[in-house]
């Protein structure tokens, strides 16, 4: 479960930083080079550079060189951390709000039938 949480805890502090969510919005459109992901940004590379390791350490990214240059991928799988915590979230509030609904409707009842 810690191991769970940890990937978590990675995977929304990767997302909490808008350069590396443009990053990744642009990767969501196909790969592209180190080059290409840095273009719109003004910061040296070396600081860009810590965002891609940033994205590759939490499993957002996948780069492989080739020859000079190196390509960055989207991870796709990532988002089955973010999909499974979401949904596990959704069953929870679903399940308060519903005991809510029951618990007004019971109130309400009781006050009518008085």
């Amino acid at each position: 479960m810690a191991q769970y949480f940890s990937k978590l805890d990675g995977t929304f502090q990767a997302l909490a930083d808008p350069t590396r969510r443009a990053v990744l919005g642009r990767l969501g459109k196909g790969p592209a080079s180190i080059g290409e992901l840095a273009a719109p940004f003004d910061m040296a590379l070396p600081s860009f550079m810590k965002h891609i390791h940033h994205l590759e350490k939490t499993g957002w990214i996948r780069t492989r060189k080739t020859g000079r240059v190196r390509t960055c991928t989207l991870e796709r799988k990532s988002f089955d951390v973010i999909e499974t915590w979401l949904a596990e979230q959704r069953s929870i509030w679903e399940g308060r709000t519903d005991r809510l609904e029951r618990f007004v409707t019971t109130i309400h009842d009781k006050e009518a039938s008085e």
